[in-house]
C-alpha cells in the first residue's frame, strides 16, 4: 500500500444550497485530498452513481477517495478503500474481501474498542469520536471532547498500539489546534467546512493550520 496522508480529511454532506458532489467538490478545491463518501439514506444506485464521480473528481486531484460501510462498492469500482462503523461489516470481514491494497478504516469510541479490534484486525486508521455532538451522524456515541482523546492517545502509547488516530465529530476550524495537541495524527471535518460562507476558502484556510 502506498504512504498514505490521514491528516486532513473531508467526510461528505450537504445542505440547501451543496449536494454531497459539490461538498466534495469544495473540499477538494480548498485542498484537502481525502474524501469519504458518506451517503446514509442513498440507495445503491444513487449510491453507485455518486461514488463514480466523486471517484473521478478525487483522481483528478490526486486525492485518496473512500467509502463509508459498502466493501463490495469500494472492491466494484476500486476505490483506495472503505471506512467502517462500529455496526457495519467486520474488519477482519472487510481485509478478506479487499486484500491488503485497500485503505480500511474503523470507528471507535474509546481505548476498548481499540482492544476489542486488536483481537482479530486492526483497521489502518481509527476514526475517532465524536468530539462534540454534531447532527451530521445518527446514534451518536458518547462525546469525547479533549480530555478524551488525550486518555485514548495515552493508553494506545501505554500499550504499544501504533494506529494513527483521526478525530471526527463537530470540529471546527477553532478546535482544531487545541486536538491536535492530544497527539491525535489527523482531523476529520464535514458539516463545519460545508456550512462556512465560504467553503473553499473555510478549507484552504484549515489546511494552513494543519500542515
Amino acid at each position: 500500500m502506498k504512504p498514505i496522508n490521514y491528516q486532513l480529511q473531508f467526510i461528505t454532506h450537504y445542505n440547501s444550497k451543496y449536494s454531497y458532489i459539490d461538498s466534495a467538490k469544495l473540499a477538494l478545491e480548498g485542498g484537502c485530498r481525502w474524501i469519504q463518501l458518506r451517503m446514509k439514506e442513498a440507495d445503491d444506485s444513487l449510491l453507485e452513481t455518486t461514488a463514480v464521480i466523486v471517484q473521478q473528481m478525487c483522481k483528478a486531484y490526486g486525492a485518496t477517495f473512500i467509502i463509508d460501510d459498502n466493501v463490495l462498492l469500494t472492491k466494484k469500482i476500486q476505490a483506495d478503500g472503505v471506512h467502517l462503523g462500529k455496526n457495519d461489516m467486520p474488519i477482519a470481514e472487510a481485509r478478506k474481501i479487499l486484500g491488503d491494497s485497500y485503505i480500511i478504516g474503523g470507528t471507535v469510541n474509546s481505548y476498548d474498542d481499540i482492544t476489542r479490534m486488536a483481537k482479530t484486525t486492526l483497521p489502518d486508521y481509527l476514526g475517532c469520536g465524536p468530539f462534540r455532538f454534531t447532527t451530521t451522524k445518527q446514534h451518536l456515541s458518547p462525546i469525547l471532547g479533549l480530555e478524551g482523546y488525550k486518555n485514548i492517545v495515552r493508553q494506545m502509547q501505554e500499550n504499544s498500539v501504533r494506529i494513527p488516530v483521526v478525530a471526527i465529530g463537530g470540529i471546527t476550524k477553532e478546535d482544531i489546534a487545541p486536538i491536535m495537541a492530544c497527539n491525535v495524527n489527523g482531523i476529520a471535518l464535514s458539516g463545519s467546512v460545508l456550512n462556512a460562507i465560504n467553503p473553499v476558502k473555510e478549507m484552504e484556510e484549515i489546511k494552513k493550520m494543519i500542515f
